[in-house]
């Protein structure tokens, strides 16, 4: 079933902020993202909702929170992205509820839409229908907020780009600062180049490059320099950026201690009385030290440099965790981050990169 073109804010009240939802994307479908969604709202009731999947599977869900039901509009569609489907099959389907949601944007329906859904094919229709900002990308990357000593980071590309040129790296760090700012609300973000060592002649040829000319001063960034592995988490800088294939390792790496560490806690504190006695003195500051290491707590990665906001959720995210994209989106919507991306990705275009033609930006050597 095909999308129709249907002034959908015509549903809600004007003051309403709309979001497009995939209902039926990621491991559990309608059963988190339902869920999840009351929860967001919850949060932030002025949140109302365009959400594509299956009406069977979606009304009964629903009933059980009539607040949310009053702040939805279903657009039913009994197709579905299955999480193992290959990108190049799912673009000729039409019809899906992840297509419907990335069409809900398009046509100016919603002002973001999220996703639990397939990764690849996520990317491949939201490149597809919105397009890039710029061509120079291969993909849109993937920022995910990541959790440090100092708070929240930003840390792309985690997983779409496999391959990244010097000149793609510097509009990673361009998008992360927009992002970052729109999100965490730091107006002048500070920007790590992800290496093996802090020393210039370290790392291949591309992050050598796109360090000597963030170096040289790029407009709209504050470089610090290279950073290490260990300052993901213990680091100052606020984006750190590096490829997708290196992304990725360091994500689901992360992702793999922290469970490691809360099952070893876990473990320890059950192993005798004592430990059983001390973990219920101390569970307040277990429960937040666990909260601040689950990656669910940032759940919510956009695909940035999109003319239009797409939001990925973790396949596996629960209620609470869905809930978190939804509300990655909805910041994103409220706070001009397209605007911010397309600024700097415009002026960066408009100078080549070059030792002679460079705009002069704020520059931290570290």
């Amino acid at each position: 079933m095909d999308i129709e073109m249907v002034d959908r804010k015509s549903f809600f009240p004007p003051e309403a902020l709309i979001l497009s939802i995939d209902a039926m994307g990621g491991d559990h479908g309608a059963n988190t993202t339902i869920p999840g969604l009351s929860y967001a709202l919850t949060n932030q009731p002025d949140l109302a909702f365009v959400v594509h999947g299956d009406e069977s599977v979606i009304e009964p869900l629903m009933s059980q929170y009539p607040d949310l039901k009053k702040r939805c509009q279903i657009v039913h569609t009994t197709e579905v992205v299955l999480m193992d489907e290959k990108p190049a099959q799912v673009i000729r389907r039409r019809g899906t509820s992840m297509l419907n949601a990335i069409l809900s944007v398009k046509m100016d329906q919603a002002k973001a839409c999220v996703s639990a859904g397939n990764t690849g094919a996520l990317m491949a229709l939201s490149k597809m229908q919105l397009k890039m900002m710029t061509k120079n990308l291969e993909r849109p990357p993937i920022a995910c907020s990541w959790p440090s000593i100092h708070g929240l980071k930003t840390v792309l590309d985690v997983g779409a780009n496999v391959h990244s040129d010097s000149q793609q790296l510097i509009e990673f760090a361009l998008m992360g600062v927009a992002f970052h700012r729109a999100l965490h609300g730091t107006e002048n973000p500070v920007v790590g180049l992800l290496n093996v060592g802090s020393e210039d002649m370290k790392g291949h040829d591309e992050v050598r490059e796109a360090h000597r000319l963030l170096k040289m001063g790029v407009e709209g960034i504050s470089y610090h320099g290279f950073v290490e592995g260990d300052d993901l988490c213990m680091g100052e800088v606020n984006v750190i950026v590096t490829d997708g294939f290196t992304g990725n390792i360091a994500l689901k790496t992360a992702e793999g201690v922290a469970r490691f560490i809360k099952t070893l806690l876990k473990e320890a504190l059950k192993d005798s009385i004592l430990g059983r006695i001390g973990a219920f003195i101390a569970q307040g500051a277990l429960k937040k030290m666990a909260k601040k290491i689950d990656p669910g707590s940032a759940n919510g990665g956009p695909l940035l440099g999109l003319n239009g906001i797409v939001v990925k959720s973790h396949g596996g995210a629960d209620a609470r965790s869905f809930a978190n994209a939804v509300l990655v989106a909805s910041s994103l919507a409220r706070r001009g981050y397209l605007n911010d991306i397309n600024k700097a990705l415009t002026i960066m275009g408009n100078h080549k990169l070059n030792d002679c033609d460079l705009s002069a930006g704020s520059t931290t050597n570290g």
